[in-house]
């Protein structure tokens, strides 16, 4: 026998690696936006002035879930590709783009810095892609789970652009009950 492992304890290893990969990503996410105050629920966002290209709030609940969950397999993709060259550079990509990418709610809806939201996604979506170009050379699979990410990250630097030209004002926007501003 020259295998090391079996198909199915490579299947099962994928699967264990995916039970927990993919929750996590999914439940730091949804803590993120939680611990922000982020949606329409949001006092001074909901006094800000919006977007024409703005989709009803639900949306962003259903695309993040959607995508969370391809990130999470994507990165479980890399993470059992045992041996590959870049595997390490791969994770450490995906860990930092994800963790500035858990910061950007906090930065907008939280502390309603607009202006640097911007910029930090624009740094989002340099790192993602990155992240997307070293996840292919390991499997080409996982890049194109992290491509609608990529998708969404250009429209939602759009969005933060028009929010921001639309509301020069909105960092020093005060509304009434604003406890939805959490210090970070």
């Amino acid at each position: 026998m020259t295998e090391l492992a079996s198909r199915t304890q490579l299947r099962m290893t994928f699967l264990r690696w995916a039970l927990f990969i993919i929750p996590l990503i999914m439940l730091l996410g949804f803590m993120s936006g939680q611990a922000s105050g982020s949606g329409e629920e949001n006092i001074w966002f909901q006094m800000l002035q919006k977007p024409e290209a703005q989709p009803p709030g639900w949306a962003f609940g259903v695309a993040w879930t959607i995508l969370y969950f391809m990130m999470g397999l994507a990165l479980t993709l890399v993470v059992c590709a045992r041996g590959a060259a870049q595997r390490g550079l791969a994770v450490a990509l995906f860990v930092v783009q994800l963790a500035l990418n858990l910061a950007w709610s906090p930065l907008f809806f939280a502390l309603h810095q607009v202006t640097y939201a911007f910029y930090l996604i624009l740094l989002i979506f340099l790192l993602a892609t990155a992240t997307t170009i070293v996840f292919g050379r390991i499997r080409p699979l996982a890049a194109w789970l992290m491509v609608p990410y990529l998708a969404w990250l250009c429209f939602a630097a759009i969005l933060n652009k028009q929010f921001d030209e639309l509301n020069p004002d909105a960092e020093t926007l005060e509304g009434s009950g604003t406890a939805q501003s959490v210090p970070i």
